[in-house]
């Protein structure tokens, strides 16, 4: 489908390295985008990169990012623009969480969780913006949550972090819909990823995602492919009268409107 089609495109993918953001770089990759991951973690955005690289034929490169740094992040938007001259897509899927009740959590891991999950994202869309309206032409995919839409025990300030992302993009898309940017968030439910599996080493942590499975209908985690794919799609031209949005991809767990 020519809609589809990236080539000639280039694309910026936060926390690239694994996860998610992995398979959003390697679906990027394979509609024909080169793609530069922004990532903290260097060796295994390189690592991820090369194999990306070398499967899909197209551009991959790593460069080290830490979203809570604008300085960070200006260094992703000039090496980016350095190495590929332009950025057409924006898709921010840098995040964190750690499940804990709300009056058990601390200061620090209040600033962390929104210095990663929502400040982030203001620092990459407050950089990479005006490039983007200067060219009259871009879209902006924030990774948000299922959690934001309907909260979820243990996780207060991670889903209060990612509901901002749902308010900014919103806000965003009424302000640059004048310079043709489009800019859509996408909530996953519970995805088969490192981050759950490392935080399945706390006890706690292990019996609250245990129980959530059970009350998804599909009775599974999803993959980060399927949540790659919704990401392509609303950065494509097939999707190109959709902005302002939040769509949840999450086996049916929630179904909200």
């Amino acid at each position: 489908m020519k809609a589809m089609d990236f080539t000639g495109k280039s694309v910026i993918v936060t926390g690239g390295a694994r996860g998610i953001g992995r398979a959003i770089v390697n679906a990027f990759a394979e509609a024909g985008a080169d793609v530069a991951i922004g990532d903290f973690r260097l060796d295994e955005a390189k690592a991820t990169a090369l194999e990306i690289s070398e499967a899909s034929g197209r551009h991959v490169v790593a460069i080290h990012t830490d979203v809570t740094k604008l300085e960070d992040v200006h260094h992703l938007r000039d090496e980016t623009l350095r190495l590929f001259g332009k950025i057409d897509v924006l898709v921010n899927s840098a995040g964190w969480d750690k499940l804990l009740p709300f009056v058990k959590t601390t200061p620090d891991m209040w600033d962390r969780v929104i210095a990663i999950n929502f400040k982030g994202v203001v620092h990459t869309c407050h950089t990479i913006l005006p490039h983007m309206s200067e060219r009259k032409q871009g879209a902006i995919v924030n990774l948000s949550s299922d959690t934001a839409r309907v909260g979820s025990f243990g996780e207060a300030i991670y889903a209060a972090s990612k509901a901002a992302v749902i308010a900014f993009s919103k806000t965003l898309a009424r302000e640059h819909a004048r310079d043709k940017i489009r800019v859509n968030a996408v909530c996953p439910g519970l995805v088969d990823t490192p981050l759950i599996e490392e935080m399945k080493q706390d006890e706690f942590t292990h019996k609250i995602l245990d129980s959530i499975v059970n009350f998804i209908p599909f009775k599974r985690l999803g993959r980060p492919e399927e949540i790659a794919a919704m990401v392509v799609f609303l950065a494509s031209d097939a999707a190109s009268y959709i902005t302002g949005q939040a769509i949840s991809v999450n086996g049916g767990l929630n179904m909200v409107g």
